[in-house]
């Protein structure tokens, strides 16, 4: 059995993967920065790889956050160096090592907390006074949604020593004439059980029948112990609202109902819920918590594994559409879109158990001839995702690899254009050269009589991500990204 890594081996294999990375995470961007505005940026320092702003999925927003790769990480390093807390847009940047790992930010080793800073303290501020004290990882105050300082912050050092030195150097010690506290970083569920603050006394109970009253309730909750209070809920007519609550006077009581009582059915046979009294705040944040989780678990189930597709043949069914895409992976879900009679609409979806079998399909089977008619598949895109990608196009982004276009052994390349609305990449002998395809005729005429010549066509910033992240799989075909934005 593999033995687990002590904290000295944890930090030691940190320090390792800091030293060998080569990408960088960007963030606090001002929403209007673009990829082409952070390459004019970076490329200064040295060759950049690929750019990456996050956007989200629906609207096309930018995040506010971004990936700049390198081809080492000397050069990051000196990136990060000369161009951390660089205002852009009259935003500063806050840059640091990209981690892929999230065991390294998430375990909190050697992560400081800092309370009670003056306002006037920001990110560089917060960096220049704890960066004597060793490598930092990540440095950030805490701001409201007015970039206003909320008056705390939090530091991550690669050692422990470091984090150690600079807690007994400054907590207590005066920052812009304000007294700070400095200290580790404690998450809120450990700072809870140390305090006994997730505790409660005051329980909710919900799905009650009409005919219950304070005193049935009562008389349930009494047997898990003394109970100061219990009442239901009733409007101005006196009718049940069908909840109510019972207060405790021993927490630990109130605990043990709720694990008891939660679920089960009482008198009527309805199924009582019984959990924690929440304020409203609480329950609010709490419900937009699981609702932000759910959506972001859903559109990660989904992401570049469903197609779409249409031009389908009158005679494919279900059973025969997934009969055809059966041999790229396993399918989640398969439909034939069809109109009230019944009819065929053409179209289609296929949902795969992982993106990489979906991409396989759609290399594979775009294009191909069905019954009596080519095959159009492409990743399924929700219409504000396909509407927002539209109005974003911005002037035509090429990606090369080699001495140049006419080059018959290195080079390689790919054409986005506006028409495009599929990707898919195919290789011409063994030359390793890429090339987009694309939907419309004219386009494909252009491609097939000038094919050595770099065409420039309009492209979304988003479809150029995406084609260099299926060049880049390729070790003779690493894109650098954008030449143009």
């Amino acid at each position: 059995m593999a033995q687990m890594a002590n904290p000295v081996q944890q930090q030691q294999q940190q320090a390792a993967a800091v030293a060998a990375n080569a990408s960088l995470y960007v963030g606090d961007l001002d929403p209007t920065i673009t990829e082409g505005q952070l390459y004019d940026i970076f490329s200064q320092i040295a060759p950049v790889l690929s750019i990456r702003v996050c956007r989200d999925q629906i609207s096309r927003n930018s995040l506010g956050y971004a990936y700049v790769n390198y081809n080492h990480s000397h050069e990051a390093s000196r990136a990060l160096d000369v161009l951390n807390f660089s205002p852009v847009n009259g935003k500063p940047m806050r840059i640091m090592f990209s981690h892929r790992d999230p065991s390294i930010r998430k375990s909190g080793s050697a992560n400081v907390f800092i309370k009670n800073l003056d306002k006037s303290i920001d990110n560089r501020a917060l960096h220049d006074t704890f960066s004597v004290f060793g490598p930092i990882l990540s440095c950030k105050v805490a701001t409201d949604d007015n970039g206003q300082s909320k008056g705390y912050g939090f530091v991550q050092f690669e050692q422990d020593e470091s984090a150690k030195s600079a807690i007994d150097k400054l907590n207590g010690m005066l920052m812009n004439d304000k007294l700070v506290y400095v200290g580790l970083f404690i998450r809120r569920q450990e700072r809870d059980r140390a305090t006994g603050t997730s505790k409660f006394s005051n329980v909710y109970v919900k799905n009650l029948s009409e005919t219950t009253t304070d005193e049935d309730l009562e008389r349930v909750f009494s047997s898990y112990g003394p109970v100061t209070s219990a009442v239901v809920m009733r409007d101005a007519d006196g009718k049940s609202k069908g909840f109510g609550f019972v207060n405790f006077e021993n927490a630990d009581d109130a605990a043990n109902a709720v694990e008891n009582l939660n679920g089960k059915k009482i008198n009527d046979d309805r199924e009582w819920y019984v959990g924690r009294a929440q304020k409203k705040a609480e329950r609010e944040a709490e419900l937009r918590a699981k609702f932000e989780q759910e959506r972001k678990a859903r559109m990660e189930k989904f992401q570049g594994a469903n197609l779409y597709l249409k031009n389908l043949d009158d005679s494919v069914d279900d059973e025969k559409l997934r009969e055809l895409f059966s041999d790229f992976g396993t399918i989640t879900s398969c439909k034939v879109m069809r109109d009230p009679q019944g009819q065929s609409r053409g179209s289609g979806f296929v949902a795969f158990s992982t993106p990489e079998e979906a991409m396989r399909a759609v290399s594979e089977m775009n294009g191909k001839m069905v019954g009596r008619k080519p095959l159009y598949v492409a990743l399924a895109q929700r219409k504000e995702e396909r509407r927002a990608r539209l109005q974003a196009c911005s002037p035509a982004i090429v990606l090369w690899s080699g001495s140049s276009w006419s080059d018959s052994t290195t080079g390689c390349g790919i054409w986005l254009s506006a028409a495009t609305t599929t990707w898919n990449s195919s290789w011409n002998g063994s030359d390793a050269k890429l090339f987009a395809s694309f939907s419309s005729p004219e386009t494909r005429s252009t491609r097939t009589t000038d094919r050595w010549k770099a065409r420039w066509y309009t492209a979304t910033i988003a479809a150029a991500a995406a084609a260099a992240a299926a060049a880049a799989t390729s070790e003779k075909c690493k894109p650098r990204l954008p030449l143009h934005a």
